[in-house]
């Protein structure tokens, strides 16, 4: 059997590409001045996040290795035969696709676009050690050195229409929200009431963005003892009078997540819970007030720690007080390097994105048992920070009587 190891399908037109050439552009070129700077002849990235940041193409990987591998004249997808053109209409670039007819044709194809020799960028955070191995052997006269955190700091800072990008899917996260609320009632599964909400996100996703693929876009709906974790899946529990809830809008609009959060009662909540709740509201509205440019994320949490210190609380935190948000940053891949933990370091600059997101966990049979959580987008400006999500906090608002 003689057939193509590699081959090109240009199948259709060309998509409009989520952001203008011009935004590619400039990110490839960084891109290509650190290359210059370092010495390095070639990236190969791997990962979901970064093929997308430079490339515009998200793909389904269904045990199938992927690649964009830019040089400093030619950005090339390497997708599989599987995907037709699909990639190729999507790619803002050019794209090779590798065929399953002959084993490890992936890395074949690879060697179509890079030379062997010189250095070449991988990213660490991302490949698996056998395919290191094989990109071992496949470049056997290069050096491969890591390029990850690298980009990841490249990403951490957005440009203007990354920011424009961001504030649409927190606008939709509030349309998730509200739909929420009212699909929540007493004995209402928690499948359900994700559904609806993940269902108005996704029709209002593709009518703003009709260019788009509808993808990864959902709503994680928690109540009761089913709060406890932050990233718990939906059940089918029943909501029931008094209960703690947790409401997690997840917009994914080409490859860029926001998330909003909250707390939520349905028809009361008790003296011990509400308690819990303001105290958490209140870490969350002293987080948002020191998110600025010049502070360094450690900074921040070692401040709201001592809040948390005035109730006994601190050992009720789950997790850091929040993240940074881009291209994929909270499902496929995170921007790591910048996280308001005690153990970061980095200093917030102009044009970050970051949220701000305490939790506390109560565990069942104490007073208050439950997760506690409030979320909201902060973009960082030359001298402060403004708020990007609209959907209301606190008990105030979110003790629901439908």
């Amino acid at each position: 059997m003689n057939l193509p190891r590699t081959k090109l399908i240009p199948n259709g037109d060309n998509i409009v590409h989520t952001f203008t050439d011009t935004e590619y552009k400039n990110r490839q070129a960084r891109l290509r001045q650190h290359m210059a700077k370092n010495n390095i002849d070639a990236v190969i990235f791997t990962s979901i996040h970064s093929i997308n940041y430079y490339s515009d193409f998200l793909y389904c990987s269904f045990g199938r290795p992927y690649a964009l591998v830019l040089t400093q004249d030619k950005a090339t997808t390497v997708t599989a035969n599987i995907d037709g053109g699909q990639p190729w209409r999507r790619t803002f670039g050019e794209n090779l696709v590798y065929t399953d007819w002959q084993k490890d044709s992936y890395f074949y194809a690879l060697q179509q676009l890079i030379e062997n020799k010189g250095t070449i960028g991988i990213e660490h955070d991302h490949i698996t050690m056998e395919r290191l191995d094989k990109l071992q052997s496949a470049f056997d006269k290069a050096k491969l050195i890591d390029i990850s955190v690298d980009c990841m700091k490249m990403r951490s800072v957005k440009s203007d229409e990354e920011i424009a990008h961001i504030i649409q899917g927190a606008n939709v996260c509030d349309i998730g929200g509200a739909a929420l609320v009212e699909a929540v009632k007493e004995g209402a599964p928690e499948h359900e009431v994700a559904l609806h909400s993940t269902q108005a996100m996704v029709r209002e996703i593709a009518k703003r963005y009709p260019h788009s693929e509808l993808m990864d876009t959902w709503t994680w709906f928690q109540s009761g003892i089913n709060t406890d974790g932050a990233h718990n899946p939906v059940t089918t529990r029943q909501v029931q009078k008094g209960d703690i809830l947790s409401l997690n809008c997840f917009s994914m609009i080409a490859g860029y997540y926001v998330a909003l959060e909250r707390t939520l009662f349905y028809d009361h909540v008790d003296d011990d819970s509400l308690r819990l709740w303001e105290i958490n509201v209140r870490v969350h509205e002293e987080g948002m007030k020191l998110i600025k440019p010049g502070v360094a994320c450690k900074d921040i949490a070692l401040e709201l720690n001592k809040i948390f210190e005035e109730y006994g609380l601190l050992e009720s935190r789950t997790f850091g007080y929040g993240h940074s948000f881009g291209v994929l940053s909270h499902y496929y891949g995170r921007e790591a390097g910048v996280e308001l933990r005690e153990d970061i370091d980095t200093v917030l600059q102009k044009n970050m994105v970051v949220s701000m997101e305490p939790m506390i966990m109560i565990p069942e049979g104490q007073p208050g048992a439950g997760g506690y959580r409030e979320h909201d987008i902060m973009v960082i400006t030359e001298d402060s920070a403004y708020d990007i999500t609209k959907f209301p906090y606190g008990p105030e608002h979110n003790i629901i009587t439908n």
